[in-house]
């Protein structure tokens, strides 16, 4: 598929999936959508109709990408919330709680990012291993060191993700190899943003990033609340992730009412935050989310892994919460969305276990929403992506359950809606074949990074 071709315009014809607000799970047979400079300019059924279409955009016959067998094309996975220095961690380290991890594991791998060198490398490897497993966009927490997070960016811009990037922020509880002073964090972060902005990256977004209430002093919180405020630029942390954690929290700061009104007093709380885990917010902390539009970022694997809690998700749904799934490697053991979803549904069984026969866990098509659309919305980005609608980018994965050597077996008497069950229940890389973000195949750029050194490392 020729990079040309697909930054002009061209057609793809078959069948998609998608979410929207009111349906979980759209299957759209046997349509072509057509796309122009990166976006959807037309959904249309393979009716008589189609010809005109195709004459109107002045897309050729020979540009129309026709889907073979039992091909499908869905959104792009939306990550929202992963640590890009963390990667080299995962599948390891889990043997501790979250705060013994932090300081034993999680510090020390993130102090080494203040070499450029290292890096630059490290950032190669988990970009391109997130995009293979078919993220399109990821909110992606960085370290202190300003360059390196730069650096970050480079990286994903030179890939083709689409990405929210955060220079992160801690000026006490960590070690003092790693650790800023609020002068230099405020006056840093303030360097970060400006240099996102004049490097005028067309797929990345800076992002305030105070790592948890933990780790800064309600000092630097309000000023990197007027810095997000003043810039309208979206801010990610953590918030109750753990019962540890809260008690923490809470003996840092006595005099506010619970952990989440630290982030409100601070200035922190905008339809553009994302506030990671959120397992031990009490009813009131989600009206108060509710009610200032912030997004709830949902790692299963993470909260399971390091033995954190469950995070009621229908609960969050039925209180209008936003919320979208994280990897949050390293965490979480695994940088694919389609493993998030999994384990989201294994952690909603596990809670309707214990809620009784009237609780409604999640199902596949309520993972797969969280995974695109809700995603987006999470990032206050479901204008621009998530589902196929008219005038959003196309950021996309086509799918072929049935590849040679996949993980997957398709049976004569499987619908497609068992097919979609399958590919989240037990597919894996192998099956996407394309990842488009803004039109363009990024998967040939992942191809192409293969050659780049890994020495070093």
């Amino acid at each position: 598929m020729s990079e040309t071709l697909l930054e002009s315009s061209f057609a793809i014809s078959g069948t998609f999936i998608h979410s929207t607000i009111t349906s979980p799970l759209v299957i759209l047979s046997d349509h072509c959508i057509g796309v122009i400079s990166g976006k959807i300019v037309f959904i249309q059924k393979n009716d008589n109709k189609i010809n005109d279409v195709l004459e109107k955009y002045n897309i050729d016959v020979g540009n129309i990408i026709c889907l073979k067998g039992l091909q499908f094309v869905i959104p792009g996975f939306v990550d929202t919330h992963i640590h890009a220095p963390q990667y080299s961690n995962c599948g390891k380290c889990l043997d501790e709680d979250m705060l013994s991890w932090l300081h034993k594991y999680t510090f020390p791998t993130e102090a080494k990012f203040a070499d450029l060198d290292f890096a630059t490398k490290q950032y190669w490897k988990v970009v391109s291993r997130v995009v293979k497993n078919g993220t399109t966009t990821a909110s992606y927490f960085g370290t202190i060191h300003t360059n390196s997070t730069l650096k970050l960016c480079d990286v994903i811009q030179s890939i083709g993700q689409r990405g929210i990037v955060g220079k992160v922020n801690m000026n006490r509880n960590s070690p003092d190899y790693y650790k800023e002073n609020t002068t230099i964090s405020v006056q840093e972060t303030k360097r970060y943003v400006q240099e996102v902005v004049m490097r005028k990256y067309t797929l990345i977004r800076p992002c305030i990033t105070p790592r948890y209430a933990g780790n800064c002093c309600m000092g630097l919180m309000k000023q990197l609340g007027q810095i997000a405020r003043s810039n309208e630029i979206h801010v990610q942390t953590h918030i109750a992730e753990t019962t540890e954690e809260c008690d923490m929290v809470r003996k840092h700061f006595p005099e506010n009412e619970s952990y989440l009104d630290i982030y409100n007093e601070a200035g922190l709380l905008t339809r553009k935050t994302v506030l990671a885990h959120g397992i031990y917010l009490t009813p009131e902390d989600r009206k108060l989310i509710r009610e200032r539009n912030c997004g709830i970022s949902h790692c299963p694997n993470s909260n399971i892994s390091i033995r954190s809690g469950m995070l009621d998700v229908r609960a969050c749904l039925d209180d209008n919460i936003s919320v979208g799934l994280g990897t949050d490697i390293s965490g979480g053991y695994s940088p694919s969305i389609l493993d998030a979803m999994r384990t989201a549904i294994f952690t909603s069984n596990t809670i309707a276990l214990h809620k009784g026969p009237n609780y409604k866990p999640l199902d596949y098509q309520d993972v797969f929403r969280l995974a695109t659309l809700g995603g987006a919305k999470v990032l206050d980005m479901e204008d621009h992506i998530g589902n196929f609608e008219v005038g959003k980018a196309f950021d996309a994965l086509l799918v072929d359950p049935c590849v040679d050597g996949g993980p997957i077996d398709v049976f004569r008497e499987d619908t497609m809606e068992d097919i979609i069950q399958k590919f989240i229940f037990l597919g894996d890389d192998r099956n996407i074949l394309s990842v488009f973000v803004a039109g363009n195949d990024i998967l040939e750029n992942f191809v192409r990074q293969i050659s780049s050194p890994n020495d070093g490392i």
